[in-house]
């Protein structure tokens, strides 16, 4: 059975558990140090048991941490089955995960060395990098393969949903040039925070790649020259497209296979022990 049709029997299976929404959603405040505020956090933890794996689920532009839990309350239920952790931090209106000194923005940071480590401490989960993943949609697409791009210590698997995988064939969207500066003055900043241009930091075997995107979503250009890059790169890794555009309907469903997908990663990791 090729991965496709592993995908869609997980994915098929994953709608067919949906039962009592039992699983714990807990708001809070988590400080952090190098930004010296607090960050909110939904943390959607199993009623019962302690989580076997962690899912770090990143928003888009102009989302916050309630976003995914808003679109995708489905999750509440996949948590509870498989004893997950599913982490939803607030990444800022427009931060892209980045660390931006001209901004005081410090959410790679953030997420790197003080998320993990307080919800590892909070909830138990295993505080190994095969027993993470991270993934988001837009906004937060990027960041999740920036972040695992840059940290394969951190993650064994990492995804994205209608990301901007690329950000530099619109330099005057999304605020991002308040963050990295006019990009024709700053070639060299804007392809350092672009994945498109981290693609030589994975390590052969590190990661295990999903990256999906609709047809007529505004980014699908951008994502298929990724995978056509990283197949010239002999990169391994699964690429899905599907009719939809850049919203929450395509990202409702999306959502589904991504968490497929990672429940094959963390199922493949368990057997290992």
């Amino acid at each position: 059975m090729n991965f496709m049709k592993k995908l869609i029997v997980l994915f098929l299976w994953v709608a067919a558990v949906l039962q009592v929404q039992a699983a714990k959603v807990d708001t809070v405040s988590v400080f952090s140090e190098r930004m010296e505020k607090d960050v909110k956090v939904v943390f959607i933890s199993p009623e019962k048991g302690t989580p076997q794996s962690t899912l770090y689920l990143l928003h888009g532009y102009s989302g916050n941490y309630s976003s995914w839990i808003n679109l995708a309350p489905q999750m509440k239920d996949w948590v509870d089955k498989n004893q997950y952790l599913v982490v939803c931090p607030d990444g800022g209106f427009d931060s892209w995960y980045w660390d931006t000194e001209s901004t005081n923005y410090f959410y790679e940071t953030f997420i790197t060395k003080e998320l993990l480590p307080y919800a590892e401490s909070k909830y138990g989960a295993p505080a190994d990098r095969m027993h993470r993943g991270i993934t988001g949609l837009s906004m937060g697409g990027h960041g999740a393969l920036y972040l695992a791009f840059r940290h394969q210590d951190l993650f064994a698997c990492a995804g994205s949903t209608s990301g901007g995988v690329d950000i530099r064939p619109f330099p005057n969207n999304w605020n991002m040039k308040k963050h990295l500066g006019e990009y024709r003055e700053n070639v060299d900043v804007w392809d350092s925070h672009t994945v498109m241009e981290l693609t030589h930091l994975i390590q052969p075997g590190s990661l295990k790649l999903f990256i999906d995107c609709g047809t007529e979503d505004f980014f699908f250009r951008v994502n298929e020259k990724l995978h056509e890059k990283l197949t010239y790169m002999n990169v391994p890794h699964h690429y899905q497209t599907m009719p939809g555009k850049h919203d929450g309907q395509y990202w409702s469903k999306s959502i589904d296979y991504q968490m497929a997908f990672f429940h094959q990663c963390f199922a493949a990791a368990s057997t290992k022990k």
